[in-house]
């Protein structure tokens, strides 16, 4: 059977990988196209076009680059009419792959959706379209199954796979001296994959571990940036840079700065108290806090309904703030509070398998 997958980030590359993984235990003979990355390149994939060339972030970002956008969609649909697939797997990325979903619709081609669009934050509308063009929805947060079944959709909750992708997960055990460590608790620094999200909040992190000289600070750098990008922010402080181990560096710290997105929640799951971050285009964030219904940004307080993990967004994104809050982070009492809510944070989060579930569930889908 042909499969043409649809994944625009880092977080829908290895979600995407991973099922193709599943998919092709049930099906050896599998063919799969895709958009996204290098993990569903290792994967056997025909990689269409890298996530580093899709990403936009912003309202006012997306405008800019609409053009090329659009070029995506159109080349996307001519590819899709060429190759001819059993089914199009859309991973989350609204935007386009909700345009793709109505083309597939009209083409007569099955749409199965893993990794639901966030619209219960905002834009709920788009549930009606999804409904008329998407033949099943696989969502992997648990109250996103109740939020479809009130628009009577056909929608099954798989769990989240970031449960296996840890449960496998192989700690080095000499990371530390591999990266030249040494004994200091370590402070990680996840600032995100894109230059612009990078540089406005980088600096501030940087500043704000200065008031913990006997932590090392330590960044996660994205796969797709010179590590002398980093360097240059850096100058002459006491800054590690590790590339391609951020579960290893998460695993051996002890608190962490983490921009809003994926990585909430691998740090959560990690078992690492952290302070959420985010800090983007001025007019961009004005205009999403006039449209966006939900009261958090990052995946632990939505999934929990409350505020398990300090949020700094806009203005409040602060180096007095960030000090003030990673304080707190290193308070026994704050610390026990938090891990203890993360274990009910894997309880929501159901059992291990998502992949196998979803696989299973496009099997039988597609009989």
């Amino acid at each position: 059977m042909k499969y043409y997958l649809i994944s625009g980030e880092a977080s829908g590359d290895l979600h995407g990988a991973n099922l193709v993984k599943a998919i092709r235990e049930n099906d050896s003979a599998a063919e799969v196209r895709a958009w996204g990355g290098d993990l569903l390149e290792a994967q056997g994939a025909t990689l269409v076009k890298h996530y580093r060339d899709l990403a936009f972030m912003g309202f006012l970002e997306v405008i800019m680059n609409l053009r090329t956008i659009l070029n995506n969609i159109n080349f996307c649909k001519k590819d899709i009419l060429e190759w001819k697939p059993d089914v199009i797997i859309l991973v989350d990325y609204p935007g386009f792959n909700l345009r793709i979903a109505e083309f597939a619709h009209a083409h007569k081609i099955k749409v199965i959706y893993y990794i639901s669009p966030q619209i219960w934050a905002w834009k709920q509308n788009r549930v009606y379209k999804i409904r008329k063009v998407v033949d099943r929805m696989l969502v992997i947060l648990p109250f996103e199954k109740d939020f479809y079944q009130r628009f009577d959709m056909k929608v099954d909750f798989v769990g989240h796979p970031l449960l296996d992708e840890l449960a496998v997960m192989k700690y080095d055990a000499d990371f530390r001296s591999n990266n030249k460590l040494g004994d200091k608790e370590l402070i990680a620094l996840l600032p995100g994959s894109r230059k612009q999200e990078i540089s406005s909040k980088l600096p501030l992190m940087l500043e704000a571990v200065k008031l913990f000289p006997d932590k090392l600070p330590v960044i996660a750098a994205a796969p797709g940036l010179p590590i002398e990008y980093y360097k240059e922010m850096i100058g002459e402080s006491e800054v590690k840079i590790v590339k391609g181990e951020t579960y290893n560096l998460l695993h051996n710290s002890a608190a962490a700065l983490v921009t809003s997105g994926t990585a909430t929640l691998e740090t959560a799951l990690i078992g690492v108290p952290e302070v959420v971050c985010y800090k983007g285009n001025p007019l961009s964030v004005m205009i999403a806090r006039k449209l966006i219904k939900v009261k958090f940004i990052s995946l632990v307080n939505l999934i929990m309904d409350r505020e398990i993990v300090r949020e700094l967004i806009q203005d409040e994104l602060t180096v007095e703030n960030l000090q003030t809050e990673l304080r707190k982070l290193f308070d026994k009492n704050s610390r026990v509070t938090m891990l203890r809510s993360y274990d009910e944070l894997r309880s929501k989060l159901g059992g291990s398998g998502a992949s196998q579930k979803a696989a299973a569930i496009i099997a039988q889908e597609m009989k």
